[in-house]
């Protein structure tokens, strides 16, 4: 299915710098009761910053893919991926999904938890690890701010994920995103991105302004309703993950979304917040009740991350 194959939709620009608190929280529950996705303005990421983002990912894309290929994600999850390595949708016919990407873990200040990070050659990439850093450091810092308001959306206290160690060694990660412009004749009806729903908290999304992202708000409906995510210059777009739904007992739904190939080359960039590996995710205290009683066991965040990855990538 094409872009224009479906109907272009209106989601909520919540802005991180509104004095009304009160009106930012209601806007941020409502978007994420009624399509799990909202964009974000006023977040502190300069222009120039973005700009450098894309000019260092556009060139590690660029190498050639044995060059590339000489960083391939590790057993940490911490490179680049070729194209058609990850099947997202496995109801999917294609061998797997037709985008490239580059994978950054979590950054220690001390270097502590650098040594998985593959980072390309500095001759060749001068400013590419410190664009990165930089980058991963300011999303990081807006990650915290959206899901303080996350939390006040739930009637809990605005540093409950602080306070329950979420944010303890957090497991941050960026993934630079190239989807290709072209596609052989035999990739006619494949997606850059097949349908999924991200597996952890939340994801903070960068793009460069071609489209080709739609979402589908009924993931159980059939057939399926896709819309499509347009851009706002200046904005990011936040969407909720499969994690945050459990702790939530669904009142926060997950939502399916994909990319479609539109015949031009796509970058972003995509910023996973999900907490502490050792930390036990369960139904949060205001979303529950005896009427309305936990839907999911008790789980470790980095065992569920770890299972649904090894079935992404089996």
């Amino acid at each position: 299915m094409a872009a224009g194959d479906s109907r272009s939709l209106d989601l909520p620009v919540v802005d991180l710098a509104s004095p009304d608190l009160g009106a930012t929280v209601e806007s941020v529950r409502k978007a994420c009761v009624d399509s799990g996705f909202f964009y974000v303005v006023s977040h502190g990421i300069e222009d120039g910053l973005l700009e450098k983002l894309f000019a260092e990912s556009r060139k590690l894309f660029e190498l050639p893919l044995e060059e590339k290929m000489a960083l391939r994600r590790n057993s940490y999850h911490r490179g680049y991926t070729p194209p058609y390595a990850e099947k997202l949708d496995f109801s999917s016919k294609f061998e797997g999904d037709l985008k490239e990407s580059f994978y950054v873990g979590p950054i220690g200040g001390d270097g502590s938890q650098n040594d998985a990070n593959q980072w390309p050659s500095e001759e060749h990439f001068p400013c590419w690890k410190e664009t990165i850093k930089l980058y991963h450091a300011t999303a990081l810092s807006i990650g915290k701010r959206i899901l303080s308001l996350i939390a006040l959306s739930l009637n809990l206290d605005a540093e409950l994920f602080e306070n329950i160690g979420a944010f303890s060694c957090p497991s941050a990660f960026l993934r630079l995103l190239h989807y290709p412009g072209a596609v052989n004749e035999s990739d006619d009806g494949n997606y850059g991105a097949s349908a999924h729903s991200d597996y952890g908290m939340i994801t903070i999304l960068a793009t460069d302004g071609t489209p080709g992202l739609q979402i589908c708000r009924e993931k159980d409906r059939h057939p399926r309703h896709w819309e499509d995510v347009h851009h706002i210059d200046g904005a990011l777009i936040v969407n909720i993950g499969d994690l945050l739904e459990r702790w939530t007992n669904c009142i926060f739904r997950s939502t399916l979304h994909r990319v479609v190939a539109v015949g031009k080359e796509r970058y972003s960039v995509a910023f996973f917040l999900d907490p502490n590996p050792n930390l036990v995710v369960q139904c949060l205290e205001s979303c529950c009740s005896d009427a309305c009683p936990p839907r999911f066991p008790p789980i470790k965040s980095g065992d569920y991350l770890k299972e649904r990855l090894s079935v992404t990538y089996k």
